[in-house]
């Protein structure tokens, strides 16, 4: 345990002596004292703000923390207490209004505000590295070399064309003097004659200067401009953009970012899923010249930290990114937009479980601009809160320009005969599309050739040897792939139990759809778009250009393929496998499902050709495929929200999940067990207030731990805090905790 622990005691006043109050990175849920680093001075500590990291000793290790404030007081004695090693920022990585953002999170979802602000910082910032562009090498001229006559270097004339250069250029870098084919050597003789000398040069994005558009925006239809006419600029509002799948959401998002350009202002756009960042980048790029910066988990390190800078310091007016983007620091920002909002990538699920949705909307409120929600499919709780009245209700009902929104056609698999899960009539549905010169989209949610390797006579099936989950059978290369724990092993080639060789691949993956596609149509290139194909830098990039050449293909892919892609080209899309999403555990399932179905059919008849989407199905007459169908989303979503006020769950009523896993299954449950225990007799049940558990998680068994749960649920938000942060409070120290991995997840979305 560190000296510098803060601990609850009585405070001892330090006299003149400045401290420093740093939140570290680790599980404890408090923050540490420390003293000033040795040789600051008096001037430097006055000119310390909250927000610069700080490199502090913690036990045995260094770690960068972040400053929080400054006190004269602490609760350790001034011999108990270790000066900080070094104060590593001038101006705060974490600026006053983000700061106290990250700790408003830190304590809403109940979570260390130490690993909190470390979460809110780019990688390389977290190890220590400067927070500032970085530099290169450049050459120019001394004073000497400034008065050198001409002719003084006839004799060497590399050395004489290099002056002459940095006459014209003032400065030259590395790559300025390879392009004069200038030697190495000759550089040296200059610098030894004194003539030139080096320097480190910081390297600067290129500012936006002039002109702020490109391309003109496109001509908006009725419905387009009433929404966008109802935006306010100057305040905090919620908007919340229901749009049909190619109503044309992403040009109100274009036409409102431009008004808060013109306004000089920034814009923040965030975006479910990494293979939507390039396109996005595209399209911005084309419609405005003002610098863009993407920022997302496909990057490396050094490229995050460069986005990352070029946002902090105002060089890039509009930043694009995944979920963590939305701790970026960004001045004079604008608006915030927020595509597929209902998308589950928002929810970080595990370590710090923020939703970038939610703090979003505490970030705008905070800085007074509006906070643009946009999706054809928005959440149950972004539609409560429309209803009442907590966000304006904005709707795009019809597609832009010429499309049509698709037929559905329902395929009924009972009884018949399919080829590798493809019925018939699928099959002659994608080779009249072909023939035409159009292109298909067949949707299936799982990975892999196949979701089991069973045995034929025994029944032996190739279970997760760390998980309660079936391996996936994959093929390129041949293997079994657990796809929760990552665990791989050779496919068998015979059962492990009774020694037979009869072993039957069960399910339909993507690997084994593209296969059966590839062999019924050789002629047609079959693409697959999942996480295997699409792991190599700019593979999904390839793959998108492919398809926008126009030419006959078959897309075959998981959910990557349906959130946000524009694929002009495409007229058919079929679900071949809905039938696992109808009966989820978990009760936001049929949301999901809705939301799925919705999303994946408006891949279809995006532009001026009709389009037909085809679900296949052994429960055709299912209440919520024929609610869908009929009724489409919106009404299909307020029926599924006067179930949960009936249900008395959320949006109506707030939750919160304590997980505990061990690899014994008794800590977990134990643990949980104690936890309910303290909190009943704190905050007795009543009709207000609800517990359930410990009970073991959807997946009992996931990496060789057993999991459970306790859920918490309340009628009161504030209620429901008090309760959970005073578990957390309790457990911290428990003896259980020690044997037990356990976290908070507050307004949970995901229940496995």
């Amino acid at each position: 345990m560190d000296d510098a622990f803060r601990i609850p005691g009585p405070t001892v006043k330090m006299s003149d002596q400045a401290i420093l109050n740093v939140a570290v990175p680790t599980p404890l849920r408090r923050t540490f004292d420390y003293l000033p680093p040795a040789g600051l001075s008096p001037a430097e500590l006055d000119q310390l703000v909250a927000g610069v990291r700080v490199l502090v000793p913690f036990g045995q290790q260094k770690l960068v923390g972040v400053l929080l404030g400054l006190s004269k007081t602490s609760q350790l004695a001034p011999h108990q207490l270790k000066p900080a090693e070094q104060i590593l920022d001038r101006a705060p990585c974490l600026p006053g209004p983000l700061l106290s953002l990250c700790q408003w999170a830190a304590g809403y979802y109940q979570h260390p505000v130490g690993e909190a602000l470390a979460t809110a910082l780019p990688n390389l910032l977290r190890q220590g590295e400067a927070a500032s562009f970085p530099t290169e090498t450049v050459w120019e001229l001394t004073t000497e070399g400034k008065g050198l006559p001409d002719g003084a270097l006839r004799r060497a004339p590399k050395q004489a064309a290099l002056l002459n250069a940095l006459q014209q250029r003032s400065i030259l870098s590395r790559e300025d003097i390879r392009q004069l084919e200038v030697a190495p050597d000759a550089v040296r003789q200059l610098e030894n004659k004194g003539l030139i000398r080096s320097r480190e040069s910081t390297i600067l994005p290129q500012a936006s200067e002039g002109e702020l558009h490109g391309e003109p925006p496109l001509t908006l239809n009725d419905e387009q401009s009433t929404a966008l006419e109802q935006i306010r600029y100057q305040g905090f509002n919620t908007y919340l953009l229901e749009g049909a799948t190619g109503s044309g959401k992403t040009e109100v998002y274009l036409q409102a970012i431009a008004r808060v350009l013109e306004q000089g202002k920034s814009a923040l756009v965030l975006v479910p899923e990494i293979g939507l960042t390039p396109q996005l980048v595209g399209r911005f790029e084309k419609r405005f010249k003002v610098r863009i910066a993407a920022l997302h988990s496909g990057l490396n390190d050094r490229e995050r930290l460069q986005a990352w800078l070029e946002a902090r310091y105002g060089y890039a007016r509009i930043l694009i990114g995944t979920r963590s983007a939305v701790f970026t620091p960004i001045p004079n920002l604008g608006i915030i937009i927020i595509d597929e909002e209902h998308d589950l990538s928002f929810k970080q699920q595990d370590g710090f479980r923020y939703s970038a949705r939610d703090l979003s909307v505490v970030r705008a409120q905070r800085a007074g601009i509006p906070l643009l929600l946009g999706s054809a499919t928005p959440s149950l709780e972004s539609l409560y809160n429309a209803t009442h009245n907590r966000y304006l209700h904005l709707r795009l009902t019809q597609r832009a320009g010429a499309a049509r929104p698709p037929e559905v056609e329902l395929i009924d698999l009972r009884g018949q005969q399919l080829d590798e899960g493809f019925s018939p009539m699928l099959l002659q549905h994608i080779e009249t599309e072909l023939a035409k010169g159009n292109q298909a989209l067949v949707f299936i949610n799982r990975r892999g050739f196949a979701p089991v390797l069973i045995c034929h006579d025994c029944g032996w099936i190739a279970d997760c040897r760390n998980c309660s989950a079936k391996m996936t059978v994959h093929q390129h290369p041949p293997h079994l792939h657990c796809h929760h724990c990552d665990y791989q092993r050779p496919v068998p080639h015979s059962c492990p139990d009774c020694f037979s060789r009869d072993l039957e691949f069960l399910g339909q993956g993507t690997e084994r759809s593209e296969a059966t596609l590839q062999t019924r149509f050789p002629a047609v290139p079959v693409i697959r778009v999942d996480r295997d194909t699409t792991r190599r830098k700019q593979a999904m990039q390839g793959m998108l250009a492919q398809v926008h050449e126009g030419e006959p293909c078959i897309l075959v892919g998981t959910q990557m393929l349906a959130k946000g892609h524009h694929f002009p080209d495409v007229t058919l899309v079929a679900m071949i496998d809905i039938d696992g999403a109808l009966f989820s555990g978990d009760f936001r399932g049929p949301e999901r499902m809705g939301q799925l179905l919705i999303q994946v059919a408006g891949r279809a008849g995006r532009a001026s050709k009709p389009g037909r989407v085809i679900i296949q199905s052994h429960h055709c007459e299912h209440p919520n495929i024929q609610s869908l169908i009929k009724e489409g989303y919106h009404r299909y979503a307020r029926r599924l929200l006067h179930e949960r006020q009936v249900t008395g769950l959320p949006p109506y009523r707030f939750m919160a999940l304590i997980r505990a896993e061990s690899k014994r299954p008794e800590n977990a449950s134990d643990f949980l067990q104690h936890a309910r225990q303290f909190a009943q007799q704190q905050f007795p049940a009543t009709r207000h207030l609800h517990y359930l558990g410990p009970l073991p998680a959807l997946m009992e068994r996931k990496k060789d731990r057993y999991c459970f749960q306790l859920h918490i649920n309340s009628s009161n938000r504030q209620h429901l805090q008090k309760v959970v942060q005073a578990i957390c409070a309790q457990m911290e120290n428990h003896a259980l905790g020690r044997r037990t991995r356990w976290s908070v997840d507050v307004d949970p979305q995901d229940m496995s």
